[in-house]
């Protein structure tokens, strides 16, 4: 079984709470048991997270030189200019590891999500731009080390997408989840 889950903000990506931490856990949702997640969303990030109770989809979804696309709508603060976002389309260098080039475009409309709660913080004096990011591998806080590393941080991060599996196309509301039906199965494994 897999099934899609549109991860709310400050939900962990695991069963069990940190120590110290108020976040949500995956408990919470009702999960039938024997899932666990493939990858992970930082509690401050959302949208698609699947799990699984089967144990060789880790390799074919997860390992980078299996090239399986995710994507990522990011809200960053600021104005990119499209030569800014090079050096995350030809890789760069991110402390001890080196990401690989990803697709990254500007978008000309925010996309369609729901509004955050509680909301991201606003400057009235610097605007935001959305940008759509294709990644082949998941390191910790990647996107969010990418943006900042080019000087656009980034204020909101949403997956939409895995392989050709999409958010969108899922219906799901933000805190729900359903079981994938064998053609979105499919979709999830399409690159």
């Amino acid at each position: 079984m897999i099934i899609a889950f549109n991860k709310p903000f400050d939900v962990l990506s695991q069963f069990t709470p940190e120590p110290g931490s108020t976040s949500r856990t995956l408990a919470d949702f009702g999960f039938p048991a024997g899932v666990y997640p493939v990858g992970r969303l930082d509690a401050d990030s959302e949208g698609l997270l699947l799990l699984t109770d089967e144990k060789g989809l880790v390799a074919p979804l997860l390992e980078p030189d299996r090239r399986h696309p995710r994507s990522y709508w990011a809200q960053v603060e600021g104005r990119p200019q499209e030569h800014e976002l090079d050096p995350m389309r030809h890789g760069l260098r991110l402390g001890m590891f080196h990401a690989l080039p990803c697709s990254v475009t500007i978008m000309d409309q925010p996309p369609p999500v729901a509004e955050r709660v509680p909301p991201i913080r606003i400057r009235k004096t610097i605007p935001t731009t959305w940008l759509d990011m294709t990644l082949y591998e998941g390191k910790n806080r990647q996107v969010r080390k990418m943006t900042a590393h080019i000087g656009f941080p980034t204020l909101r991060l949403v997956r939409h997408s895995s392989g050709r599996l999409s958010l969108v196309d899922l219906v799901l509301r933000v805190g729900s989840w359903r079981e994938l039906s064998a053609r979105e199965r499919r979709l999830l494994f399409e690159g």
